[in-house]
């Protein structure tokens, strides 16, 4: 096995208000204390709304947690007239080391090309922000069989003009659109057939050291039923969850997937 950090991701999308922000953490960091996770057999990130990010710094601050937490997106942008963006300086203020880039909901309700996800990389990755870069098919893709070649294209164009140094210290996450919160979720045979797939394309275009340092996770409901599976994969190195990460107890779990 690889010397890859295992990372547990929860993407709270647009849930909890900062009260709720705050309750969820304290109960998260319990919950780990209570199960004596090592935090170098896993590191758990936390991405909620803008809205919460200043309680969640707060938190963890406060309590010298081991939780490190994320923004759910970014402005290309430093500053300026552009109504309803968050800049990465705004983030890093708040103390973000994450962010997430190109998640499927931001590609289609908000059109974003990935061309403009690898800039919104490429911005947090200089701001200092680790960018959790987000690839995945829909359902007609998967039926057709191309999946794989849809997947590698979405990174690939991302990641052009990047240098291998740079492409190791991102993470990237495979989300089939078709297992987003429908409860259906790829096998865990599906979810290594893509990651493998990434993990040969960062290998071809970059070299075995990219291939080997970048952490490659799944999401798509992946929950505390499958998640010993789904890390039993040799190129799967953690997960983006979503509705597993708004309580505790299930995402405290995931997390002690090792135990």
């Amino acid at each position: 096995m690889s010397n890859r950090t295992p990372l547990m991701a929860g993407n709270w999308k647009m849930n909890l208000d900062h009260l709720e922000a705050n309750h969820l953490v304290q109960g998260l960091a319990m919950e780990l204390s209570d199960r004596d996770h090592d935090y170098s057999k896993c590191e758990v990130v936390v991405i909620p709304p803008f809205t919460d990010l200043r309680t969640v710094q707060t938190v963890v601050d406060a309590d010298k947690l081991g939780v490190k937490y994320g923004a759910q997106d970014v402005s290309v942008h430093d500053n300026g007239a552009y109504t309803g963006e968050i800049s990465t300086a705004m983030l890093n203020k708040l103390g973000c080391s994450y962010v997430v880039a190109g998640h499927s909901e931001r590609r289609e309700y908000h059109s974003e090309s990935d061309e403009l996800v690898g800039q919104k990389a490429r911005k947090a990755f200089d701001a200092g922000m680790t960018p959790i870069l987000c690839c995945g098919e829909a359902l007609e893709v998967r039926k057709a069989g191309t999946y794989v070649d849809f997947v590698l294209a979405q990174i690939r164009a991302a990641l052009k003009g990047w240098d291998g140094a740079d492409v190791a210290k991102i993470v990237i996450a495979y989300e089939p659109i078709w297992a987003i919160g429908t409860g259906e979720t790829a096998s865990a045979a599906d979810a290594q057939e893509v990651c493998g797939a990434i993990r040969a394309a960062l290998r071809e275009d970059y070299g075995d050291s990219v291939a080997d340092a970048t952490r490659i996770l799944y999401g798509g409901s992946a929950k505390p039923g499958n998640i010993k599976e789904l890390m039993a994969q040799p190129d799967i190195d953690g997960g983006l969850v979503g509705g597993a990460s708004l309580k505790a107890d299930s995402f405290a779990q995931m997390a002690t997937f090792y135990a």
